[in-house]
């Protein structure tokens, strides 16, 4: 029998590949879907024009932590969307507290945990910047990126709790592991696009912001470009992956993308045509979140076939001096 290098016929005395606990996978729904809801009611609190219903921070005035009656409408809106912040710093917590409570230890969990967790303050200081600098459309562009840098660890994390730890082994040859990367990086330009869109149009937060100063017809002309390119890429890489035998849960992932990108697509160009109504840009807004998860679902899906234990992800507790190798 060939050397193991390292490894013993049974699994080392404190190892096993145990999933983590159903807890664990409950909070990492919670967070991916608080962090999915807040990129919609932020998009509610712009296509309200309520950006600067409290136009100062972190207090709603320089008066008071909250709006008062007379602020009117837009000021409850604004403070609302500030009050969830705390909602999604709880399921953060929580999040944290079980992924550092699971045994066998993950540490790749608590890395995940641990970054949306800190993501949340800097989500808020970046939300009061916004504010502060009177709704820029730049700064609003990169406060919304940040928003969807936080749903991809969210779906990372999700993806990560649903099986045992381990270094991921991938599954087939290396072109569909590459067209996953370039369709998560164009994934990534379409979004962006889109927010530059959406600051050269009229839903820039306030009566008052002010916008890009680019032309919208070629901004929007530009961002759809990049959606073709986009489920050009998602197409062939799920015909790719259907003609190589891929495993299902990888050909599964990629017509999931093509799927939500074909109904964001259709969003997309029904709300141009309709001179965008607010309510089909927030059915919109919440489709970019739906697309950066189902991508990032992909790219984890190509990169991963199998688990192999002992390469940091879970600690084994074993002194891997006292292990023999089987020949």
């Amino acid at each position: 029998m060939a050397g193991t290098s390292g490894w013993t016929a049974e699994e080392p005395s404190g190892w096993t590949a145990e999933e983590p606990s159903g807890w664990m996978r409950g909070w990492a729904i919670a967070s991916l879907a608080a962090n999915v809801l807040i990129v919609v009611t932020g998009g509610l609190v712009r296509l309200t024009s309520s950006g600067l219903g409290c136009p100062d921070w972190p207090r709603c005035t320089g008066a008071s932590l909250r709006p008062t009656p007379e602020m009117g409408v837009h000021s409850a809106i604004e403070f609302g969307n500030r009050l969830l912040t705390f909602v999604l710093a709880a399921v953060a917590v929580a999040t944290l507290v079980t992924a550092w409570r699971q045994r066998p230890r993950r540490r790749d969990l608590r890395r995940l945990a641990g970054a949306l967790a800190l993501g949340i303050p800097l989500q808020a200081v970046l939300g009061g910047i916004t504010v502060l600098t009177r709704l820029n459309p730049w700064v609003v562009t990169g406060h919304f990126v940040s928003s969807m840098v936080m749903v991809a660890l969210a779906t990372t994390l999700l993806r990560r709790s649903a099986g045992p730890g381990g270094r991921s082994v991938p599954a087939g040859g290396p072109l569909p592991r590459r067209l996953a990367a370039a369709v998560m990086a164009t994934a990534a330009a379409v979004v962006y696009l889109g927010t530059v869109v959406t600051g050269s149009g009229p839903h820039a937060g306030d009566i008052d912001a002010v916008r890009t100063g680019l032309d919208p017809a070629l901004v929007a002309q530009l961002h759809a470009d990049m959606v073709f390119l986009l489920v050009g890429l998602s197409v062939g890489l799920a015909v790719t992956l259907a003609a190589t035998g891929a495993p299902a849960g990888q050909r599964r992932a990629a017509l999931l993308l093509v799927a939500v990108e074909l109904a964001q697509g259709a969003v997309g160009y029904t709300q141009y045509f309709l001179k965008l109504p607010a309510a089909l840009v927030a059915v919109h807004m919440l489709g970019a979140s739906l697309v950066v998860a189902a991508a990032v679902n992909l790219v984890l899906a190509t990169r991963s076939g199998g688990q192999v234990p002992g390469d940091g992800n879970v600690s084994t507790g074993v002194d891997r001096r006292h292990v023999v190798n089987i020949d």
